[in-house]
């Protein structure tokens, strides 16, 4: 039996998650500009690094869940569909990824750049899932009003930024 404390903690879980990520993620472009820059190669240290951030995401985005899933006994059938999704998810985060390095490259700030991606994704990602699932109309000023925050604090932080 699952008292009230536990059943609490389960359904926390995703919090938990999203605030790990959150701290991951928010600490990724910060590691990956002064991994280039300890390369000390400066023509070439941003792909050295980015290098061993695709060792990296092999060790925890190929060796973990198959280890998982080795542990689990699960079966190795795969549908098409979702074999195709989530390889473009990976393309397209891989692709961020080195388009973060590419944005270190040319003189972005890691402050700046990942203030713009991280208040720029919500908004994608708002909009697209809002269009999916046709909501549009469906659309509160509240949800209205904290995308269009987003969009103005990732401009602020922008025009702002710290010399």
């Amino acid at each position: 039996m699952i008292t009230p404390n536990q059943q609490d903690t389960a359904n926390s879980a995703w919090l938990i998650f999203s605030l790990l990520t959150v701290v991951a993620w928010g600490l990724y472009g910060i590691m990956l500009h002064k991994g280039q820059a300890q390369m000390a190669d400066p023509a070439n240290g941003r792909y050295k690094a980015f290098l061993w951030v695709g060792l990296a995401y092999f060790m925890v985005a190929v060796l973990a869940p198959l280890a998982v899933l080795i542990a689990r006994g699960a079966t190795w059938q795969m549908p098409t569909g979702g074999i195709a999704w989530s390889l473009l998810a990976g393309i397209l985060g891989a692709t961020g990824a080195f388009c973060v390095l590419l944005a270190f490259a040319a003189k972005g700030a890691p402050s700046v750049v990942m203030s713009i991606v991280f208040a720029g994704a919500p908004v994608i990602n708002a909009c697209v899932a809002i269009s999916l699932s046709n909501s549009w109309g469906k659309l509160r000023w509240q949800f209205i009003a904290g995308i269009l925050l987003a969009a103005i604090g990732g401009g602020l932080v922008t025009l702002f930024r710290p010399s």
